[in-house]
């Protein structure tokens, strides 16, 4: 990786920008897109309380729970219908379906089959970092928002993605921005992103 690719954001940053490595943001778009394809009532509700015990409750299932400092009495008696999770462990269930959710999603295949869409690609909105609060002009860079299509990154980035490998993550965002124009360092650094998943 270049290293002024990184460096040139120190300076900029001190002025005001606000942003985060184009990598991190790829992390949090991932776990947006795990996020979004779940179980969308709230733990706190009966019928989300009731669908994340349902998809827990195989071995694998369980042992998540365990994992998360749930004892096998409270699973029985939770199945059996002889109790209701307190709030404590309603939370701890949410951390083991979120965690088994996301192992079951790399495992699968499926994120990787998704987002590489057949050869496809997936969209991919940049959107750059925050100069909101940069007040002198002479340290304003102008970018703009910009929307390429990726395509062939897919499987390494979830792979990277599962090994919570950041500085694999920083390649393949620098392999992504470089296909953008002769100033796309000025990328490095965003806002976010968004995949059109």
């Amino acid at each position: 990786m270049g290293s002024g690719l990184w460096q040139r954001w120190g300076e900029w940053k001190k002025y005001g920008a606000d942003g985060v490595k184009g990598g991190e943001a790829l992390i949090m778009e991932l776990n947006r897109i795990v996020y979004q394809s779940g179980i969308s009532s709230p733990v706190t509700s009966r019928r989300g309380i009731n669908a994340r015990l349902r998809y827990l409750s195989s071995a694998k299932g369980r042992e998540a729970l365990r994992e998360q400092g749930i004892t096998d009495r409270a699973m029985n008696s939770w199945y059996k219908g002889k109790a209701s999770p307190s709030v404590e462990n309603r939370q701890r269930i949410d951390n083991a379906y979120w965690t088994r959710r996301r192992e079951n999603l790399i495992r699968s295949g499926w994120l990787k089959r998704h987002l590489d869409n057949n050869g496809a690609g997936r969209r991919m909105e940049i959107y750059p970092v925050d100069q909101s609060n940069v007040v002198n002009g002479r340290y304003r860079w102008n970018v703009t928002e910009r929307s390429i299509t990726v395509r062939y990154v897919w499987h390494d980035m979830i792979d990277a993605w599962a090994d919570q490998n950041e500085d694999l993550m920083d390649e393949i965002w620098e392999d992504i921005i470089s296909d953008l124009d002769s100033d796309w360092t000025a990328y490095a650094y965003v806002s976010s992103v968004g995949i059109g998943a």
